[in-house]
């Protein structure tokens, strides 16, 4: 459904100057461009940057195999991949894809609000099952939910933002203030703080965001006493957990890791229910596919398919993400566990050669986001430029990006890396402690 001027608020008019509208005297064409590109700000501006001259920014990628990539005429060996359990080079997968385009086409033509292939009431019944939740509400992006959902779930009411919450999530702080939200941020190793405000709070909805897996440190929240928190004075957790599903889920005496087992999401794998909790997640990282989601009760879901625009106006993913998807959520049944053991076993030996080392990380919890800090944030662009050079492909994350004391590389393990990859990273890694100033153990 495409919104037309006609269904604009009466608030808001249409713009219906012409296109080629003279440009203002004395002023000469492009002006006006040219004043947006000469004022980047903040966060944004160390970006474009690292974008103009860093060469593991912005980069093109020629061509890959398996978890090496060619970058014009140089190979890699790729740890900024989000693919945690490798599905994108799964065999099965990827075959399955043709048999859905035959039946499907390439891409459904209406929003979901309109119309839905059945394909997605088959997921979202698939995924309500495997995370333990009451319902799910499939939009395409975990952006598209954090701009949408969220700011329909606190209306004018109050939302409380972890202050290092994934910056996607902050983006739908500002829309839900647009909306006429409050927003109040706190810092997650003080919530007594929270507690406070949310006692001094006279709004409703409330709504606490915070990260499951923090896609920087790789560690999870205070889960437990989140939940505790927002149950005792009626408000709603709100828990991005993008890097965490697929990776940790359910825990069980029988477990192969300490992953837990099937990859149902931070919720599950620290026993908590979803009353009063809102679990997000998408399927771009560990399964490798176009598609993210919100848990939900059904009330609640019928309620987002009108208060969130991506279900109304946005065009739904292409039917080849719906294919990996689905077919994904079937092979992480029969042989997700395996993935799961191969991914822990790599990154174990990644800490490990760390450890070894003398180095430090950020990383507490073993999850395969493996952050390499610098005591000195100003050595961040050799230090990656120096890996380039010696065929490693990561994440820098520059200030500010990450607050100083977390300025590093990111390394990001999958189940498609080797051995072999492991300890030429670990090598590169010891040669560039002997001439960048990364941060040791303690």
């Amino acid at each position: 459904m495409t919104q037309t001027s006609d269904s604009l608020p009466p608030t808001i008019e249409p713009i219906r100057t012409p296109i080629a509208s003279a440009p203002i005297p004395g002023s000469a064409p492009g002006a006006g461009l040219r004043r947006v590109l000469a004022r980047p700000y903040g966060v944004m501006a160390e970006l474009d940057r690292m974008r103009r001259q860093s060469p593991f920014y912005d980069s093109q990628v020629d061509e890959i195999d398996q978890r090496r990539i060619r970058i014009g005429g140089r190979w890699l060996i790729d740890f900024a991949s989000c693919n945690y359990l490798g599905f994108d080079l799964d065999r099965e997968i990827i075959a399955a894809v043709p048999e859905y385009l035959d039946r499907w086409g390439t891409h459904p033509s209406w929003s979901r609000i309109i119309a839905n292939p059945r394909l997605f009431v088959e997921i979202e019944e698939a995924l309500t099952e495997l995370l333990g939740a009451p319902d799910t509400l499939l939009l395409p992006t975990v952006s598209h939910i954090h701009l949408s959902v969220l700011p329909a779930l606190v209306g004018q009411g109050a939302l409380f933002v972890e202050l290092h919450a994934h910056s996607s999530v902050h983006d739908g702080a500002t829309m839900a203030v647009g909306r006429g939200a409050t927003v109040r941020r706190f810092r997650e190793e003080r919530l007594d703080r929270l507690e406070r405000a949310l006692r001094a709070c006279t709004l409703y909805p409330r709504v606490v965001a915070v990260d499951g897996v923090n896609s920087m440190t790789g560690n999870g929240p205070r889960l437990a006493e989140l939940v505790a928190l927002v149950r005792e004075h009626e408000a709603v957790l709100y828990v991005d957990d993008a890097h965490g599903f697929g990776v940790l889920g359910e825990r069980s005496p029988a477990e192969p890791t300490p992953y837990g087992l099937r990859g149902n999401g931070i919720v599950r794998h620290l026993g908590q229910s979803y009353d009063d909790v809102v679990m997000v997640g998408g399927f771009s990282k560990s399964y490798s596919s176009l598609l993210a989601f919100a848990t939900c009760p059904t009330e609640l879901k019928d309620y987002l398919k009108t208060m969130a625009n991506p279900y109304i106006f946005s065009g739904p993913p292409p039917v080849a993400s719906l294919a990996t998807a689905q077919v994904g959520l079937r092979v992480n049944a029969e042989r997700g566990e395996q993935a799961r053991a191969r991914l822990h076993a790599l990154t174990a030996r990644v800490l490990t050669g760390l450890r070894s080392l003398g180095l430090a990380t950020l990383n507490r919890s073993g999850h395969p986001i493996i952050e390499v800090p610098l005591t000195d944030p100003a050595h961040a662009d050799a230090l990656g430029a120096h890996l380039y050079d010696r065929g490693i492909y990561v994440t820098v994350a520059p200030f500010p990006v990450v607050p100083r004391d977390q300025v590093g590389v990111r390394v990001q393990v999958t189940a498609a890396n080797t051995e072999d990859e492991i300890d030429i990273l670990l090598d590169v890694l010891d040669d560039a402690a002997r001439l960048f100033p990364l941060r040791r153990l303690d």
